[in-house]
């Protein structure tokens, strides 16, 4: 990966994320910066950068804090240039299975509220008379 430092905002700016969202997250211990420069300015990495997006994809879904340190801890050991033997291995990979399988049915959740709201929305446009102005 990318070794270029960036500091905060364009970290937030590249994530969508607001500086004090991603302060929050650098408490909750989920993302630290990976240096600092001499003035005491967060610097990132393109690990970081996609952390957060980690992170920030979790977040609509409804993971918690604790559930995306889970996951990201496992993705760490999974990624890290550590040998696992293979049953930490696998203990590893079933958690990050259980991860996908929550995030596949909140996934179709979503897209049962969506079609729901959809379907409200038609129905109220159907009462509107077709003359009538856009609001």
């Amino acid at each position: 990966m990318d070794d270029r430092q960036m500091q905060i905002g364009e970290v937030a700016e590249r994530t969508g994320l607001s500086l004090r969202t991603i302060r929050h997250y650098e408490d909750a211990g989920l993302v630290i910066p990976s240096a600092r420069s001499q003035g005491g300015f967060r610097l990132y990495t393109e690990r970081d950068v996609a952390r957060l997006m980690v992170i920030r994809r979790m977040k609509p879904l409804g993971f918690s804090l604790d559930q995306m340190r889970d996951l990201l801890s496992a993705t760490d050991r999974l990624d890290g240039g550590d040998p696992l033997d293979p049953p930490e291995r696998e203990v590893l990979l079933d958690r990050v299975r259980a991860f996908e399988r929550a995030a596949t049915e909140q996934v179709e959740k979503l897209r049962v509220q969506l079609r729901r709201a959809e379907e409200f929305a038609a129905t109220l446009r159907g009462r509107l008379p077709e003359s009538a102005p856009p609001a």
